[in-house]
């Protein structure tokens, strides 16, 4: 899944993505207010973390400014400061869940999957698509009744192109969702990870699930190939 962090203090922004990324998820951290804001309104994100005291426009506006523009992604926000109305007003202005500094990582890695179940059981639910499942909450694959193990990378391509099934999706997208804004390393990962998706999802039972439609991108078969 990826999260977005907008937070102004460098290296707790810093040590949040490091420890996010190495629990799977595909961060992207920018540290003012009004860059968040449109950084959020034109990607997908499944979660923001968002500081309230930011440059720009503080965590507030931003909050109500997505949340007028009829966006739902959870957002959990971080602040210095304490007290019951500024908790209120954090979550009066839409947020989600809200969380005072000094924190645990521990507890903050908590709330961030207690929102992104929540999320997924009202927003995301099992995809099936003929005998192939994929179940976003339990991170599970199954072709017919058996499950088919997968790495958290392997996961996320075939839950993006799971989401799009029957569409066209550009090796762009993916790597996007996938790896992330920033990623500037060799495009052609996202191959390798449909191969690896190929030799476990559809080899060993005759299925072709995941078709490359040439020049364009991938697509997967609405009836599990």
């Amino acid at each position: 899944m990826r999260l977005l962090i907008v937070e102004d203090e460098r290296r707790l922004a810093a040590s949040l993505a490091k420890g996010l990324t190495a629990e799977g998820f595909v961060v992207d951290v920018v540290h003012d207010g009004a860059v968040g804001l449109r950084r959020a309104a034109d990607h997908d994100y499944d979660l923001v973390v968002l500081d309230i005291m930011l440059p720009g426009m503080n965590g507030y506006r931003v909050c109500s400014a997505l949340r007028a523009a009829g966006d739902e992604t959870p957002i959990l926000m971080l602040t210095a400061k304490d007290g019951e109305y500024d908790e209120a007003e954090g979550l009066d202005t839409g947020a989600d869940d809200y969380l005072t500094k000094p924190f645990s990582y521990v507890v903050l890695l908590a709330r961030i999957r207690a929102l992104l179940r929540r999320r997924t059981r009202g927003g995301s639910p099992t995809i099936v698509l003929g005998d192939l499942t994929v179940d976003p909450a339990a991170k599970v694959v199954l072709r017919g009744d058996t499950e088919v193990e997968v790495t958290a990378k392997e996961f996320a391509v075939l839950e993006h192109l799971a989401v799009n099934a029957g569409l066209v999706v550009s090796k762009g997208q993916i790597l996007e969702h996938v790896w992330g804004f920033a990623y500037d390393g060799d495009p052609n990962i996202v191959e390798v990870y449909v191969s690896a998706l190929r030799r476990k999802l559809d080899a060993p039972f005759g299925r072709k699930s995941i078709v490359t439609v040439r020049g364009a991108g991938y697509r997967l078969a609405t009836d599990g190939g």
